[in-house]
């Protein structure tokens, strides 16, 4: 049987890695056990590179005794690297995230997000055969 694939936003990704977001812990063992295909392209991780330097981001990563690089390591062994998807027929008004609504829609992908702008898509890219999913599962 294939494994489902998913898209994950950068705010999940940092739930799973940063935050240990209660939340997000029985994905984190879905990922682990190989249970599901987590899809990235090159800019979702220069994205979270980016958002990793965030002041309250850094502070929690040296609470809990990590740097950006364990956790781009961790993103790095977690998340399978894909090319960046063409530009699909659904455009999202965040620019931000029109990255992970491309490669959701090219690869029918369930795509996990909390982000308002994606969640008011969901209707139109069930159309294209993508699940948008503010919660797991």
């Amino acid at each position: 049987m294939d494994q489902p694939t998913l898209v994950i936003d950068t705010n999940w990704v940092l739930d799973l890695c940063v935050f240990d977001d209660p939340g997000a812990r029985p994905l984190l063992t879905e990922l682990q056990a190989g249970r599901w295909r987590w899809l990235a392209c090159d800019g979702m991780r220069e994205e979270l590179a980016r958002v990793l330097g965030y002041p309250a981001v850094r502070r929690r990563l040296d609470s809990i005794g990590q740097d950006l690089s364990t956790a781009l390591d961790w993103f790095d062994r977690l998340a399978i690297p894909v090319p960046a998807a063409p530009r699909s027929a659904w455009r999202c008004a965040d620019p931000d995230d029109q990255r992970f609504i491309d490669l959701a829609v090219q690869h029918r992908a369930v795509l996990l997000s909390k982000d308002k702008a994606v969640l008011h898509m969901r209707r139109r890219l069930a159309q294209a055969g993508v699940r948008v999913q503010a919660s797991w599962p």
